[in-house]
Protein backbone atom coordinates (compact mmCIF):
# COMPACT_ATOMS: atom_id res chain seq x y z
CA UNK A 1 0.00 0.00 0.00
CA UNK A 2 2.73 2.32 0.83
CA UNK A 3 4.41 1.53 -2.42
CA UNK A 4 1.49 2.87 -4.57
CA UNK A 5 0.65 5.85 -2.15
CA UNK A 6 4.44 7.22 -3.15
CA UNK A 7 3.99 6.64 -6.88
CA UNK A 8 0.57 8.38 -6.30
CA UNK A 9 2.38 11.15 -4.75
CA UNK A 10 5.04 11.16 -7.66
CA UNK A 11 2.19 10.98 -10.36
CA UNK A 12 0.85 13.64 -8.49
CA UNK A 13 4.66 15.74 -8.69
CA UNK A 14 3.99 15.09 -12.51
CA UNK A 15 0.72 16.60 -12.67
CA UNK A 16 1.34 19.81 -10.71
CA UNK A 17 4.04 20.49 -13.35
CA UNK A 18 1.99 19.77 -15.91
CA UNK A 19 -0.78 22.12 -14.49
CA UNK A 20 1.88 25.17 -13.65
CA UNK A 21 4.15 24.80 -16.51
CA UNK A 22 2.33 27.30 -18.62
CA UNK A 23 1.60 30.07 -16.08
CA UNK A 24 5.74 29.37 -15.10
CA UNK A 25 6.86 30.79 -18.85
CA UNK A 26 3.62 31.99 -20.14
CA UNK A 27 5.55 35.67 -20.69
CA UNK A 28 8.02 33.82 -22.76
CA UNK A 29 5.59 31.97 -24.70
CA UNK A 30 3.81 35.38 -25.77
CA UNK A 31 7.37 36.79 -26.61
CA UNK A 32 8.30 34.23 -28.26
CA UNK A 33 4.99 33.51 -30.63
CA UNK A 34 4.45 37.18 -30.62
CA UNK A 35 0.92 36.73 -29.38
CA UNK A 36 -1.43 38.63 -27.04
CA UNK A 37 -2.28 37.10 -23.46
CA UNK A 38 -5.76 36.34 -24.48
CA UNK A 39 -3.97 34.09 -27.26
CA UNK A 40 -2.13 32.51 -24.44
CA UNK A 41 -4.99 32.42 -22.68
CA UNK A 42 -6.46 30.13 -25.70
CA UNK A 43 -3.76 27.63 -25.04
CA UNK A 44 -4.37 27.01 -21.38
CA UNK A 45 -7.96 26.91 -22.05
CA UNK A 46 -7.19 23.97 -24.74
CA UNK A 47 -5.88 21.72 -22.48
CA UNK A 48 -8.10 22.36 -19.96
CA UNK A 49 -10.75 21.37 -22.72
CA UNK A 50 -8.43 18.19 -22.95
CA UNK A 51 -8.50 17.58 -19.12
CA UNK A 52 -12.32 17.70 -18.89
CA UNK A 53 -12.41 15.04 -21.18
CA UNK A 54 -9.64 13.06 -19.96
CA UNK A 55 -11.52 13.51 -16.23
CA UNK A 56 -14.73 11.80 -17.69
CA UNK A 57 -13.45 9.37 -19.29
CA UNK A 58 -11.63 8.45 -16.49
CA UNK A 59 -14.13 6.31 -14.39
CA UNK A 60 -15.78 4.85 -17.45
CA UNK A 61 -12.00 3.86 -19.30
CA UNK A 62 -10.79 2.04 -15.70
CA UNK A 63 -14.34 0.22 -15.11
CA UNK A 64 -14.00 -1.13 -18.57
CA UNK A 65 -9.64 -1.66 -19.34
CA UNK A 66 -8.84 -1.48 -15.48
CA UNK A 67 -7.15 1.58 -13.48
CA UNK A 68 -3.84 0.92 -14.26
CA UNK A 69 -4.19 0.70 -18.14
CA UNK A 70 -6.04 3.88 -18.01
CA UNK A 71 -3.05 5.30 -16.06
CA UNK A 72 -0.61 4.08 -18.61
CA UNK A 73 -2.93 5.45 -21.36
CA UNK A 74 -3.16 9.00 -19.55
CA UNK A 75 0.27 9.25 -18.88
CA UNK A 76 1.43 8.30 -22.74
CA UNK A 77 -0.71 11.13 -23.70
CA UNK A 78 1.15 13.39 -21.46
CA UNK A 79 4.35 12.20 -22.24
CA UNK A 80 3.65 12.36 -25.94
CA UNK A 81 2.26 16.22 -26.10
CA UNK A 82 5.17 17.71 -23.89
CA UNK A 83 8.10 15.89 -26.34
CA UNK A 84 5.88 17.64 -28.88
CA UNK A 85 6.02 21.07 -26.94
CA UNK A 86 9.46 20.38 -26.73
CA UNK A 87 10.06 21.23 -30.21
CA UNK A 88 8.09 24.62 -30.06
CA UNK A 89 6.59 23.90 -33.33
CA UNK A 90 4.16 26.47 -34.88
CA UNK A 91 1.70 27.81 -32.62
CA UNK A 92 -1.41 26.36 -34.17
CA UNK A 93 0.26 22.96 -33.46
CA UNK A 94 0.59 24.30 -29.77
CA UNK A 95 -3.12 25.02 -29.73
CA UNK A 96 -3.94 21.30 -31.32
CA UNK A 97 -1.59 19.31 -29.47
CA UNK A 98 -2.81 21.18 -26.01
CA UNK A 99 -5.95 19.27 -25.51
CA UNK A 100 -3.52 15.72 -25.61
CA UNK A 101 -1.49 17.16 -22.57
CA UNK A 102 -5.13 17.92 -20.62
CA UNK A 103 -6.71 15.18 -21.52
CA UNK A 104 -3.46 13.34 -19.93
CA UNK A 105 -3.04 15.25 -16.40
CA UNK A 106 -6.94 15.17 -16.08
CA UNK A 107 -7.32 11.26 -16.42
CA UNK A 108 -4.12 11.16 -14.14
CA UNK A 109 -5.67 13.38 -11.15
CA UNK A 110 -8.97 11.87 -11.64
CA UNK A 111 -8.54 8.36 -11.58
CA UNK A 112 -5.29 8.32 -9.04
CA UNK A 113 -7.52 10.73 -6.74
CA UNK A 114 -10.56 8.19 -6.39
CA UNK A 115 -7.64 5.30 -6.22
CA UNK A 116 -6.52 6.70 -3.38
CA UNK A 117 -10.03 7.23 -1.54
CA UNK A 118 -10.70 4.29 -2.36
CA UNK A 119 -7.83 2.03 -0.85
CA UNK A 120 -7.21 4.10 2.42
CA UNK A 121 -10.45 4.46 3.91
CA UNK A 122 -9.44 4.79 7.33
CA UNK A 123 -6.80 7.72 6.44
CA UNK A 124 -8.51 9.02 3.86
CA UNK A 125 -7.63 12.41 4.58
CA UNK A 126 -3.73 12.17 5.31
CA UNK A 127 -3.34 9.85 2.37
CA UNK A 128 -5.07 13.01 0.03
CA UNK A 129 -3.21 15.31 1.96
CA UNK A 130 -0.06 13.80 0.78
CA UNK A 131 -0.84 13.48 -3.10
CA UNK A 132 -1.65 16.74 -2.72
CA UNK A 133 1.42 17.87 -1.25
CA UNK A 134 3.27 16.74 -3.96
CA UNK A 135 1.41 18.22 -6.74
CA UNK A 136 2.27 21.53 -4.68
CA UNK A 137 5.80 20.50 -5.01
CA UNK A 138 5.38 19.84 -8.23
CA UNK A 139 3.73 23.17 -9.21
CA UNK A 140 6.77 25.06 -6.56
CA UNK A 141 9.52 22.99 -8.34
CA UNK A 142 8.49 24.39 -11.81
CA UNK A 143 8.12 28.02 -11.19
CA UNK A 144 11.56 27.69 -9.63
CA UNK A 145 13.06 25.71 -12.36
CA UNK A 146 11.48 28.16 -15.03
CA UNK A 147 13.08 31.00 -13.25
CA UNK A 148 16.54 29.72 -13.41
CA UNK A 149 16.10 29.14 -17.32
CA UNK A 150 14.54 32.18 -17.86
CA UNK A 151 17.76 33.63 -16.08
CA UNK A 152 20.23 31.65 -18.94
CA UNK A 153 17.86 32.55 -21.67
CA UNK A 154 17.11 28.86 -21.99
CA UNK A 155 13.30 28.92 -20.64
CA UNK A 156 12.23 26.30 -23.63
CA UNK A 157 13.94 23.53 -21.52
CA UNK A 158 11.06 23.33 -19.42
CA UNK A 159 8.73 20.91 -21.41
CA UNK A 160 11.56 18.53 -22.19
CA UNK A 161 12.70 18.35 -18.19
CA UNK A 162 8.57 17.75 -17.38
CA UNK A 163 8.40 14.97 -20.51
CA UNK A 164 11.32 12.99 -19.09
CA UNK A 165 10.14 13.13 -15.63
CA UNK A 166 6.70 12.09 -17.49
CA UNK A 167 8.15 9.34 -19.20
CA UNK A 168 10.04 7.65 -15.85
CA UNK A 169 6.44 7.82 -13.79
CA UNK A 170 4.74 6.08 -17.19
CA UNK A 171 7.62 2.97 -17.09
CA UNK A 172 7.00 2.72 -12.85
CA UNK A 173 3.21 2.24 -13.65
CA UNK A 174 4.03 0.10 -16.42
CA UNK A 175 6.70 -2.38 -14.28
CA UNK A 176 6.13 -1.61 -10.74
CA UNK A 177 4.60 -4.49 -8.86
CA UNK A 178 2.50 -3.50 -5.45
CA UNK A 179 1.88 -7.34 -4.60
CA UNK A 180 -0.54 -9.79 -6.05
CA UNK A 181 -3.52 -8.50 -4.69
CA UNK A 182 -3.31 -5.24 -5.15
CA UNK A 183 -1.72 -5.58 -8.78
CA UNK A 184 -5.07 -7.59 -9.56
CA UNK A 185 -7.00 -5.21 -8.11
CA UNK A 186 -5.80 -1.95 -10.05
CA UNK A 187 -5.24 -4.31 -13.63
CA UNK A 188 -8.44 -5.98 -13.77
CA UNK A 189 -12.09 -4.11 -13.15
CA UNK A 190 -14.51 -5.82 -10.26
CA UNK A 191 -17.28 -7.87 -10.38
CA UNK A 192 -18.92 -4.59 -8.98
CA UNK A 193 -17.19 -2.12 -11.31
CA UNK A 194 -18.31 -4.47 -14.30
CA UNK A 195 -21.85 -4.23 -12.91
CA UNK A 196 -21.78 -0.84 -12.27
CA UNK A 197 -21.17 -0.23 -16.02
CA UNK A 198 -24.15 -1.78 -16.56
CA UNK A 199 -26.48 -0.65 -13.75
CA UNK A 200 -25.12 3.07 -12.64
CA UNK A 201 -26.23 4.15 -9.14
CA UNK A 202 -27.98 7.24 -8.44
CA UNK A 203 -27.40 9.98 -6.37
CA UNK A 204 -30.16 10.69 -3.81
CA UNK A 205 -32.62 13.12 -4.44
CA UNK A 206 -32.02 15.13 -1.14
CA UNK A 207 -27.92 15.17 -2.67
CA UNK A 208 -28.64 16.90 -5.61
CA UNK A 209 -29.11 20.59 -4.12
CA UNK A 210 -25.16 19.39 -1.89
CA UNK A 211 -24.19 17.84 -5.16
CA UNK A 212 -24.74 21.21 -7.20
CA UNK A 213 -23.05 23.47 -4.65
CA UNK A 214 -20.06 21.12 -4.41
CA UNK A 215 -19.80 20.89 -8.50
CA UNK A 216 -19.84 25.23 -8.54
CA UNK A 217 -17.66 25.28 -5.49
CA UNK A 218 -14.81 23.54 -7.00
CA UNK A 219 -15.39 25.24 -10.95
CA UNK A 220 -15.00 28.59 -9.02
CA UNK A 221 -11.82 27.30 -7.23
CA UNK A 222 -9.67 25.56 -9.56
CA UNK A 223 -10.72 28.61 -11.99
CA UNK A 224 -9.54 30.92 -9.88
CA UNK A 225 -6.23 28.56 -8.66
CA UNK A 226 -5.04 28.26 -12.27
CA UNK A 227 -6.01 32.06 -13.41
CA UNK A 228 -3.10 33.10 -10.42
CA UNK A 229 -0.94 30.02 -11.16
CA UNK A 230 -0.32 31.00 -14.94
CA UNK A 231 -1.42 34.96 -14.31
CA UNK A 232 0.02 35.96 -11.32
CA UNK A 233 4.20 36.74 -12.66
CA UNK A 234 2.32 38.95 -15.42
CA UNK A 235 0.06 40.97 -12.48
CA UNK A 236 3.23 41.33 -10.20
CA UNK A 237 5.47 42.60 -12.89
CA UNK A 238 2.63 44.95 -13.82
CA UNK A 239 2.08 45.86 -10.09
CA UNK A 240 5.20 46.05 -8.65
CA UNK A 241 7.79 46.52 -11.68
CA UNK A 242 9.62 42.93 -10.89
CA UNK A 243 11.73 41.58 -13.52
CA UNK A 244 10.73 38.17 -15.51
CA UNK A 245 12.61 35.85 -13.14
CA UNK A 246 11.80 37.53 -9.75
CA UNK A 247 8.24 37.36 -10.79
CA UNK A 248 8.20 34.02 -11.82
CA UNK A 249 9.92 33.13 -8.30
CA UNK A 250 6.56 34.38 -6.83
CA UNK A 251 4.59 32.09 -8.16
CA UNK A 252 7.24 29.52 -6.36
CA UNK A 253 6.64 31.53 -3.23
CA UNK A 254 2.42 30.90 -3.60
CA UNK A 255 3.19 27.60 -4.16
CA UNK A 256 6.02 27.15 -1.35
CA UNK A 257 3.01 27.87 1.04
CA UNK A 258 0.39 25.57 -0.86
CA UNK A 259 3.22 22.71 0.27
CA UNK A 260 3.66 23.83 3.65
CA UNK A 261 -0.43 23.84 4.04
CA UNK A 262 -0.90 20.43 2.47
CA UNK A 263 1.98 19.05 4.99
CA UNK A 264 -0.07 20.00 7.79
CA UNK A 265 -4.04 19.94 6.23
CA UNK A 266 -4.44 16.28 6.67
CA UNK A 267 -3.90 16.61 10.34
CA UNK A 268 -5.68 19.35 11.01
CA UNK A 269 -8.89 18.43 9.24
CA UNK A 270 -8.82 14.58 10.96
CA UNK A 271 -8.73 16.49 14.35
CA UNK A 272 -10.94 19.65 13.95
CA UNK A 273 -13.55 18.12 11.46
CA UNK A 274 -13.92 18.86 7.29
CA UNK A 275 -16.01 21.72 7.82
CA UNK A 276 -13.98 24.02 10.51
CA UNK A 277 -11.27 23.48 8.72
CA UNK A 278 -12.18 24.05 5.21
CA UNK A 279 -13.99 27.36 6.43
CA UNK A 280 -10.86 28.96 8.63
CA UNK A 281 -9.00 28.13 4.99
CA UNK A 282 -11.24 29.80 2.64
CA UNK A 283 -11.87 32.55 5.27
CA UNK A 284 -8.01 33.24 5.23
CA UNK A 285 -7.62 33.47 0.93
CA UNK A 286 -10.43 35.98 1.29
CA UNK A 287 -8.13 38.05 3.39
CA UNK A 288 -5.30 37.69 1.42
CA UNK A 289 -7.16 38.43 -2.08
CA UNK A 290 -8.74 41.56 -0.46
CA UNK A 291 -5.51 42.41 0.60
CA UNK A 292 -3.78 41.89 -2.83
CA UNK A 293 -6.48 44.49 -4.05
CA UNK A 294 -5.64 47.40 -1.78
CA UNK A 295 -2.28 47.39 -0.75
CA UNK A 296 0.70 47.60 -3.71
CA UNK A 297 3.57 47.60 -1.92
CA UNK A 298 6.12 44.76 -2.87
CA UNK A 299 6.65 43.26 0.47
CA UNK A 300 3.25 43.42 1.72
CA UNK A 301 2.22 42.12 -1.84
CA UNK A 302 4.17 39.44 -1.24
CA UNK A 303 2.62 38.42 2.55
CA UNK A 304 -0.67 38.35 0.68
CA UNK A 305 0.87 35.50 -1.91
CA UNK A 306 2.32 33.48 0.94
CA UNK A 307 -1.28 34.06 2.77
CA UNK A 308 -2.93 33.05 -0.37
CA UNK A 309 -0.86 30.03 -0.53
CA UNK A 310 -1.59 28.96 2.75
CA UNK A 311 -5.39 29.38 2.77
CA UNK A 312 -5.88 27.24 -0.30
CA UNK A 313 -3.47 24.65 0.78
CA UNK A 314 -5.89 22.03 1.36
CA UNK A 315 -8.77 23.27 0.07
CA UNK A 316 -9.05 21.14 -3.09
CA UNK A 317 -7.58 17.44 -1.27
CA UNK A 318 -9.81 17.67 1.86
CA UNK A 319 -12.86 19.34 -0.18
CA UNK A 320 -13.11 16.03 -1.74
CA UNK A 321 -12.73 14.44 0.95
CA UNK A 322 -15.42 15.77 2.54
CA UNK A 323 -17.78 16.05 -0.73
CA UNK A 324 -17.13 11.92 -0.68
CA UNK A 325 -17.85 11.39 3.00
CA UNK A 326 -21.50 13.30 2.13
CA UNK A 327 -21.98 11.38 -0.58
CA UNK A 328 -20.53 7.78 0.38
CA UNK A 329 -20.46 4.97 -2.42
CA UNK A 330 -20.42 7.15 -4.94
CA UNK A 331 -16.40 7.95 -4.74
CA UNK A 332 -15.76 7.33 -8.94
CA UNK A 333 -18.30 9.12 -9.95
CA UNK A 334 -18.14 12.49 -7.26
CA UNK A 335 -14.56 12.61 -7.69
CA UNK A 336 -14.59 12.51 -11.40
CA UNK A 337 -17.96 14.85 -11.59
CA UNK A 338 -15.88 17.97 -9.09
CA UNK A 339 -12.43 17.04 -11.26
CA UNK A 340 -14.20 17.39 -14.38
CA UNK A 341 -16.35 20.93 -12.65
CA UNK A 342 -12.51 21.92 -11.74
CA UNK A 343 -11.65 21.43 -15.12
CA UNK A 344 -14.19 23.44 -16.94
CA UNK A 345 -13.51 26.19 -14.88
CA UNK A 346 -9.91 26.18 -15.22
CA UNK A 347 -10.45 26.16 -18.84
CA UNK A 348 -12.80 28.99 -19.20
CA UNK A 349 -11.19 31.64 -16.18
CA UNK A 350 -7.56 31.49 -17.67
CA UNK A 351 -8.83 32.55 -21.01
CA UNK A 352 -10.98 35.75 -19.17
CA UNK A 353 -7.90 36.41 -17.16
CA UNK A 354 -6.24 36.92 -20.39
CA UNK A 355 -9.10 39.24 -21.65
CA UNK A 356 -9.23 41.38 -18.33
CA UNK A 357 -5.51 41.38 -18.45
CA UNK A 358 -5.58 42.38 -22.19
CA UNK A 359 -8.44 45.15 -21.83
CA UNK A 360 -8.43 46.19 -18.36
CA UNK A 361 -5.17 45.75 -16.13
CA UNK A 362 -3.28 43.78 -13.53
CA UNK A 363 -5.65 45.88 -10.71
CA UNK A 364 -8.55 45.33 -12.07
CA UNK A 365 -7.78 41.01 -12.99
CA UNK A 366 -6.80 41.27 -9.15
CA UNK A 367 -10.25 42.70 -7.85
CA UNK A 368 -12.18 39.98 -9.96
CA UNK A 369 -10.00 37.07 -8.44
CA UNK A 370 -10.67 38.85 -4.60
CA UNK A 371 -14.49 38.61 -5.46
CA UNK A 372 -14.73 35.26 -7.09
CA UNK A 373 -12.88 33.99 -3.87
CA UNK A 374 -15.54 35.72 -1.72
CA UNK A 375 -17.98 33.85 -3.60
CA UNK A 376 -16.31 30.41 -3.27
CA UNK A 377 -16.63 31.15 0.51
CA UNK A 378 -20.10 32.16 0.31
CA UNK A 379 -21.07 28.58 -1.70
CA UNK A 380 -19.03 26.66 1.03
CA UNK A 381 -21.01 28.07 3.80
CA UNK A 382 -24.30 27.14 2.29
CA UNK A 383 -22.92 24.04 1.18
CA UNK A 384 -22.23 22.81 4.64
CA UNK A 385 -25.19 24.25 6.46
CA UNK A 386 -27.06 21.64 4.01
CA UNK A 387 -24.92 19.08 4.13
CA UNK A 388 -23.27 18.92 7.56
CA UNK A 389 -21.44 16.12 8.51
CA UNK A 390 -24.78 13.68 7.25
CA UNK A 391 -24.24 10.82 4.55
CA UNK A 392 -26.93 12.04 2.40
CA UNK A 393 -26.90 9.15 -0.08
CA UNK A 394 -27.69 7.10 3.01
CA UNK A 395 -31.70 5.49 2.71
CA UNK A 396 -34.26 7.48 4.77
CA UNK A 397 -36.00 5.58 7.45
CA UNK A 398 -39.39 4.44 6.61
CA UNK A 399 -42.27 6.26 7.57
CA UNK A 400 -45.18 4.66 9.14
CA UNK A 401 -48.59 6.18 9.23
Amino acid sequence: MKKILWLGCLSYLVIGIAHIIGGSILEQIVTHYEISYADGGQWIMNQFLGFLVGVLLGPSLSTRLGKRITIVIAFSALTLAEGIYSLLPAWEWMLIIAPFAGFGFGMIESVIGALIIDLFKDQTATAMSKIETFFGLGALFIPLTAAVLIRYHIWEWSFPILTAISGITLLLWLCLSFGKDLDDKISQPSKQERAAVLHKPKYQQRALPFLILAMMFFFLYVGVEMSVSNYLPSIMIERSGLSESSAASMLSLFWAFMVVGRVFCGVLADRYGYIKYLIVSMAVAVIAFIGMVFIEQAWAQFVMIALSGLGFAGVFGIGLVYVNACLQGMTDRTTSLLVACGGVGGALFPKLTGWSMDQYNAATTITIVAALVAIMLTFMIVMMVYGGNRNLQEALPATHK
